[in-house]
């Protein structure tokens, strides 16, 4: 009994150890703006914190193994009444708007309105801040009819008058006669010709989700399609995985990149023809294997699933297939810990916030369901350097407090818009929220 309470006494002192470490390389991180790499970059929710910047490299992947054991769900619990999100100095985050089913998309409209798309209820509902108080005090229902799964929308044409909001149901995609200010479609659903493979629960029917965008000049629609299974290469994958580009009315569908496991967000970075995606990567070959990543979209562009990731790294469970396109696989511009969970992302087009924050990248990270230890549940920012128009390859940690200290998770982050005022507005599935972020200058 005495060796085993040393024991116990050391196993002790070193976890406490080991977090009270992680606490002060987090806040090393945080107020000197120092980059973690290697393995410091892939912690858990542990290690987040506002203006924590992290970069992963090829270089940094472990070889794969097997975490298919590995299930930790997030075990969603109510708000704790102490709870709140953190965000940088300087900025600060309030409750927007509450008591929705599954706010999963936002949208910005010309005049201000905020559209959410509530995927499972089937419904899409729009928010108006008459006073500018920065909280909304109308709520209407736009649309409930002939939706299935909904989940991105899109106002066509691009600019201050659109004509129509465009719908990416998980089997197509419809369009409703639109008027700026319009609280309620006035008038039926138009299905239009693109059909897309739909998609249910992942080990049921695939990736649901389906992402729209426009190019800025109107003339091709874009949706984002992800895969039915985790890793499979069978016949089920037909036109599956990959970014799909259309006429706004829906014909002349083509392949615009493939080999993309699930682009949950795209959006075409201001003033140019650029396409970025966020993606979703495969599970069950490592706790830190393979990275999900944010990019952008080369066009014709394979990025690896199933066979590949990250490069020319072959799955294991693909050992020795299609050698002919190892060296055509497409390093992803910005690496993110693997199994966050990548969703929604916006570019920060405001003049709210700081300046170096114009043009830069934020992204929702929905929190990992099979890594023993957490990660993700959190929004990141990705910086561009603004000298070359690249993005740097590294990604810092913006909102982050979803978690209790327990290891619960309250908050799952998953819709983000740029609000007329340039705040940003953020939606989550947890507690089922909205959270404005603003700038106090």
């Amino acid at each position: 009994m005495k060796g085993r309470r040393s024991s116990d006494v050391i196993s002790c002192t070193f976890f406490f150890g080991a977090v009270f470490g992680i606490a002060i390389v987090v806040a090393v991180a945080a107020e000197t703006g120092a980059v973690l790499t290697g393995k410091a970059a892939m912690g858990d929710w542990r290690s987040d914190a506002p203006g924590v910047t992290r970069k992963i490299t090829v270089q940094d992947l472990p070889p794969p193994s097997s975490n298919a054991l590995a299930i930790n769900g997030p075990r969603v619990v109510a708000r704790p009444a102490n709870a709140q999100p953190k965000v940088p100095p300087g900025f600060k985050i309030e409750l927007y708007a509450s008591g929705f089913r599954d706010p999963r998309f936002l949208l910005t409209a010309p005049n201000g309105d905020i559209f959410v798309v509530e995927s499972r209820a089937n419904q899409i509902k729009v928010l108006r801040d008459n006073n500018s108080d920065g909280r909304p005090d109308v709520t209407e229902t736009f649309a409930q009819n002939d939706l299935n799964k909904p989940f991105g929308i899109a106002f066509y044409p691009p600019g201050d008058d659109p004509q129509f909001l465009y719908v990416a149901n998980t089997d197509g995609v419809i369009r409703f006669p639109y008027r700026n200010g319009d609280l309620k479609t006035r008038g039926p659903a138009q299905k239009l010709a693109a059909h897309l493979s739909p998609g249910g629960l992942l080990r049921g029917g695939g990736h649901w989700t389906r992402c729209i965008v426009f190019s800025h000049n109107g003339k091709k629609m874009y949706v984002s399609i992800g895969s039915r299974s985790n890793v499979s290469d069978n016949a089920a994958e037909e036109n599956r995985a990959r970014i799909f580009e259309f006429n706004p009315d829906g014909t002349a569908q083509k392949v615009y990149a493939w080999g993309i496991r699930n682009a949950v967000g795209i959006a075409f970075r201001p003033g140019g023809n650029e396409l970025w995606m966020s993606t979703n990567e495969r599970d069950e070959i490592g706790e830190d294997l393979p990275p999900d990543y944010i990019s952008s979209v080369r066009p014709g562009g394979f990025y690896g699933w199933p066979w590949y990731y990250i490069g020319n790294h072959q799955d294991p469970r693909h050992k020795g297939k299609h050698p002919e396109l190892a060296d055509r696989v497409i390093v992803p511009d910005v690496l993110v810990q693997a199994h966050s969970a990548s969703l929604n992302l916006c570019f920060y087009t405001g003049d709210q916030f700081p300046s170096e924050y114009k043009g830069d990248i934020f992204a929702a990270l929905h929190g990992s369901w099979n890594r023993m230890k957490r990660t993700g549940y959190k929004v990141i920012r990705v910086p561009f350097d603004k000298s070359t128009g690249k993005a740097r390859g590294e990604y810092q940690d913006f909102v982050t407090g979803f978690v209790t200290s327990d290891g619960k998770v309250w908050g799952r982050p998953v819709g983000l818009t740029v609000a007329k005022d340039g705040s940003l507005l953020v939606s989550e599935d947890g507690d089922k929220t909205i959270w404005r972020v603003s700038y106090n200058r």
